[in-house]
């Protein structure tokens, strides 16, 4: 296939493409949640590409998908009393996760041999291309490994493979993201060291923000938040004796696998999440307003102003899903904009990297 040097023809129509990608695989971390919030996530104990793409449509179908789901621990020590009305509903969404997960592949699929076969990839833009293809293959992989874990010994799935699989969900998004904006902004840098700063500083909150997806994870895979539903402390103590007594007995192992850890780490690294926000924002006007040449263009200002406004909104959503002992709507809703913060990062990580001093 030839090169060519930037898309031309179908510029927009790959970065809706793209865009279109990120959204998809922002709904599918959502229905991830609710499937994972209404106990659904094990309803389904085989993986079948092709044939799962239709769900079961007759009552003898129906039947051989239950007694599928009565042979693994779930239902033989946790819901046993379900009819078969109550593992349809629980069906529903993890076969829509999955049926998603189905669209999503040929979403890439489909337009990128339309635009390959216009040569519209140059070598660089193919190879971003195909990394998406990768990780969405991994993605399925890991999900699959995911539900593995909870099939034999265990009524749900491991935490840490929740963990592995939610991060890569994450990652995979902020790749695509990233070559869509590589497309938007093709050539556009700067080598201001200002811009420097704010850019390595970024790097900084994406890490915190990371860490505290990841302690999202173990607190959902642990159900974590079902416990000191209370704020702002935990018990009447602003660290509870759980706390400090499961430290004490299995040392570095509890923040790990102990629910109260667990749910003390994420409490305490949302404040550290709030800071660096807000930290961001304040350095980001700093540094433009010192700075000879304009740093904050429209697009980046908007993204640095909505950082306060995001992560408050956040943090409140929290309190509300944590003292209500998270609701389905509320701990979508904490999802949602999860993602909304992890946007505006990988936004400004593109927007703030600098091109290497002449």
């Amino acid at each position: 296939m030839s090169t060519i040097q930037q898309p031309l023809k179908y510029r927009k129509a790959i970065i809706i493409w793209l865009l279109t990608g990120c959204i998809l695989i922002a709904a599918m971390v959502v229905i991830g949640g609710i499937t994972r919030l209404t106990g659904s996530g094990l309803s389904i104990t085989e993986w079948k590409l092709i044939r799962g793409t239709i769900p079961p449509m007759s009552e003898a179908q129906w039947m051989e998908e239950f007694d599928n789901y009565k042979q693994i621990p779930q239902y033989q020590l946790l819901n046993y009393h379900y009819t078969l009305e109550d593992f349809k509903k629980i069906f529903f969404w993890e076969y829509f996760h999955r049926l998603l997960g189905r669209v999503i592949g040929l979403v890439f699929v489909v337009p990128f041999i339309f635009f390959w076969s216009k040569k519209q990839f140059d070598r660089v833009l193919l190879k971003k291309v195909l990394l998406l293809f990768l990780l969405g293959g991994l993605q399925g992989f890991l999900g699959w490994f995911m539900v593995k874990s909870g099939l034999s010994d265990r009524t749900s799935v491991s935490h840490y493979r929740l963990a592995i699989h939610l991060v890569t969900a994450f990652i995979t998004f902020a790749v695509t993201f990233k070559v869509a904006l590589d497309v938007v902004y093709p050539n556009q840098r700067s080598n201001n060291p200002l811009l420097q700063k704010l850019y390595r500083f970024t790097w900084l909150t994406m890490g915190v923000l990371i860490l505290q997806i990841v302690y999202g994870a173990f607190v959902a895979g642990l159900k974590a938040g079902r416990i000191f539903n209370s704020w702002p402390k935990m018990d009447e103590c602003w660290i509870s004796s759980s706390v400090t007594y499961s430290i004490s007995q299995t040392g570095v192992a509890a923040f790990f696998d102990n629910m109260a850890v667990v749910q003390f780490v994420h409490r305490y690294v949302a404040y550290a999440v709030v800071l660096m926000f807000i930290a961001l924002y304040v350095m980001a006007h700093r540094n433009n307003a010192s700075s000879e040449e304009t740093l904050l263009s429209k697009e980046k200002r908007m993204a640095v102003n909505l950082l306060p406004v995001a992560v408050l909104l956040q943090f409140i959503i929290g309190i509300f899903t944590l003292i209500n002992g998270v609701p389905l709507w509320l701990g979508v809703l904490h999802q949602v904009v999860a993602f909304l913060l992890f946007g505006l990062i990988v936004f400004l990580l593109h927007r703030f990297k600098t091109t290497a001093p002449q």
